[in-house]
């Protein structure tokens, strides 16, 4: 049984949102809150909560900082962000702050259903079709790669080519349950393949792996 915040000013939504966790994960308790300030009250009076579900634009957020005040008051609570964005710069900039997944309004119900279940089960969720969006915007681009610099070719090549097909498909957004089934290999061998990246490239958790591998020419490495 979980015990979900439901963060959010549309009515309309929070009732949606609910249907979909009484559906697919039954006798899960939900309280509902439409503001920040609320939200964080309930955070501090609920320590026992297993999830938030926030949405970005509701009352008192202001932007990502309401994110930030959230996971400052309730560290220990995992906080997905749910919102009608679909730009990949908000959804990579929502993890970096603290965010353990990031749930699109727009997603159908079975997605929905998916990302709350690997949320659940300790994973990071990214909405695949969001982090696969190329960046038109080159000084976005720009200022992007001057926060999140790109891989050192040389590290690059240490990468063994089963290595470098499991980060194509993390940088993609795929949960390694995923990777596991389009590679044909068991979900403990990509795991494996996950520390070992992790370690080569020299960064310390998958995210940052994402951030700075999201622009990288596979093809050009996958061809050697």
């Amino acid at each position: 049984m979980y015990k979900i915040l439901i963060a959010d000013d549309h009515p309309l939504f929070r009732e949606a949102i609910t249907n979909v966790i009484e559906t697919g994960f039954p006798d899960t308790e939900t309280i509902e809150t439409e503001d920040l300030e609320s939200a964080l009250a309930l955070a501090q009076e609920h320590d026992d909560l297993d999830l938030v579900l926030l949405d970005l634009n509701m009352p008192g957020m202001n932007g990502l900082n309401g994110l930030i005040s959230l996971r400052n008051e309730a560290p220990t609570i995992p906080v997905v962000i749910v919102s009608a964005e679909d730009d990949k710069q908000v959804v990579l900039q929502a993890i970096t702050c603290g965010a353990v997944g990031f749930i699109s309004k727009s997603s159908p119900r079975a997605q929905m259903t998916e990302a709350l279940q690997q949320i659940l089960d300790g994973n990071v969720y990214l909405p695949s079709d969001i982090i696969r969006q190329s960046d038109q915007d080159s000084s976005r681009r720009n200022r992007r790669t001057s926060e999140h610099p790109q891989i050192a070719p040389e590290l690059l090549s240490s990468l063994t080519r089963r290595q470098l097909l499991v980060l194509e498909r993390m940088a993609k957004g795929e949960s390694n349950k995923q990777i596991a089934y389009n590679l044909h290999i068991a979900e403990t061998t990509v795991k494996a393949h996950v520390s070992a990246i992790l370690r080569k490239l020299g960064v310390h958790n998958r995210v940052q792996a994402i951030l700075s591998a999201s622009d990288i020419d596979f093809a050009q490495y996958l061809r050697r």
